[in-house]
């Protein structure tokens, strides 16, 4: 498997975004994060152009920075018009010093601090989506504090079942985020929202789970989100204008995996939006999605140097490289599937089998079992594709391993987006 913008040349190497995976280890050392600049614009044009087709412009794909946060990934999603969704401070900060514009910026989070909203509020991003109850209360003082009026959202649990794995559904009763629909909670948090003079709820949001393949699931939300619109109009006299459907569209991280194109996703829930509003009665709010791992997932590789390789006869062969779970979690979270190939002979027949182990001081810091690859030597380039999305965001430095550079690809050249931590970054904040 290879995703766009990859292939193997004549002399068996993985080239991505026309640079030899090989020489960019060479250049800029291993582990290293490659994302192809190119891909990543490619899909917030694809975002952007099905929102034209579809919505006719009454709507906006947001970037969901969670999934890969950096200067220069803001800078991109700027340049291509897409919107910015983001969870805490850190990120908020990230695209405030890109020069990100505020007003395009949706602030989410179920435990968002005073500090936190009083930057949002400050900085004058467009949306706030309320978690909880206590955050309409701190909203409304630090808007009165600055004299501002602030327009908020509310997350809702429209208990829609997402086939996905555990850790990563969203949208079901039980769930540290937002107000259920169908307990009451929802209707009772949008009237207690009206008790509130600095804040003025104009949006509703959902976000059922992440890497589905599933088309109907983002339907029926629609559906349901609507409905509770409807019900905020005639039973609590609040006209909302912004519909957000949130993200969770799957990408392919093996060949089993089956993602539709972006384009089929839009296309699909705009027909039952605007079926469901012609029955209602209403107009078509504003509809947004929230894509993040969608954008960037099979943009990025990360590539790591082959160090050990240790056969246990009749049990397995464990191949270790210079990274793990520091740059790469979620095999250890979530025994995430990803296709790992060997960038240094992608051309030779996959004759062993092995699992590939991680460096860290932990037996369960691997990043894949039952790995089908050529003959394997130390030293050579092992590749992990699809890692675009929440492998830079969530690393780490356990072991006190440094974290990985990132290196942004396109049309055969390379830059270097961030540098690879030192062990004197590590320390920079200790006493």
């Amino acid at each position: 498997m290879l995703n766009p913008g990859q292939e193997i040349n004549n002399e068996g190497q993985l080239i991505i975004g026309g640079c030899s995976a090989k020489e960019l280890a060479e250049a800029y050392g291993t582990p290293l994060y490659v994302m192809n600049e190119t891909v990543i614009r490619n899909n917030m044009r694809a975002y952007k152009e099905a929102f034209d087709k579809y919505y006719g412009g009454n709507g906006r794909a947001y970037f969901a920075s969670k999934a890969f946060c950096t200067l220069e990934m803001c800078r991109i999603a700027k340049s291509e018009g897409l919107g910015l969704d983001v969870v805490s401070g850190g990120e908020l900060y990230t695209a405030m010093k890109a020069g990100f514009p505020a007003e395009i910026i949706n602030f989410h989070g179920n435990n968002k601090t005073y500090n936190e909203l009083k930057a949002a509020i400050e900085y004058g991003v467009g949306k706030i989506i309320v978690d909880n109850l206590n955050e309409f209360r701190l909203i409304d003082t630090i808007a009165g504090e600055l004299n501002k009026k602030v327009s908020v959202s509310i997350r809702i649990k429209p208990g829609v079942e997402a086939h996905t794995h555990d850790y990563i559904k969203t949208g079901q009763i039980d769930s540290k985020f937002g107000f259920a629909i169908e307990n009451g909670e929802a209707l009772q948090a949008a009237n207690d929202s009206l008790r509130y003079s600095n804040l003025s709820l104009s949006g509703v949001h959902c976000h059922i789970g992440s890497q589905i393949f599933d088309v109907q699931p983002f339907k029926d939300a629609a559906v349901i989100m609507l409905n509770f619109v409807k019900k905020l109009s005639e039973e609590l006299n609040i006209s909302i204008e912004e519909l957000n459907l949130g993200g969770g569209f799957g990408i392919k991280y093996v060949d089993s995996d089956t993602p539709k194109p972006f384009e089929q996703y839009i296309e699909a829930v705009s027909e039952t939006v605007k079926e469901t509003c012609k029955e209602l009665g209403m107009e078509v709010p504003f509809v947004s999605v929230e894509p993040g791992r969608s954008i960037v997932g099979e943009a990025g590789v990360t590539l790591y140097t082959v160090g050990g390789i240790k056969t246990i006869p009749n049990v397995r062969t464990y191949l270790s490289v210079d990274g793990g779970m520091t740059d790469n979690i979620r095999y250890a979270l979530y025994k995430s599937d990803y296709t790992v190939i060997n960038a240094s002979r992608a051309d030779k027949n996959e004759d062993i089998t092995v699992t590939v182990a991680g460096k860290c001081c932990e037996s369960g810091d691997l990043i894949q079992e039952n790995v089908k690859l050529p003959k394997t030597e130390i030293g050579d380039i092992l590749a992990v594709l699809s890692t675009g999305a929440y492998n830079y965001s969530m690393a780490s430095n356990y072991n006190r391993i440094p974290r990985p550079a990132v290196v942004m690809v396109k049309d055969g050249t390379h830059r270097l987006i961030v540098r690879r931590e030192s062990y004197e970054d590590i320390i920079r904040n200790d006493i």
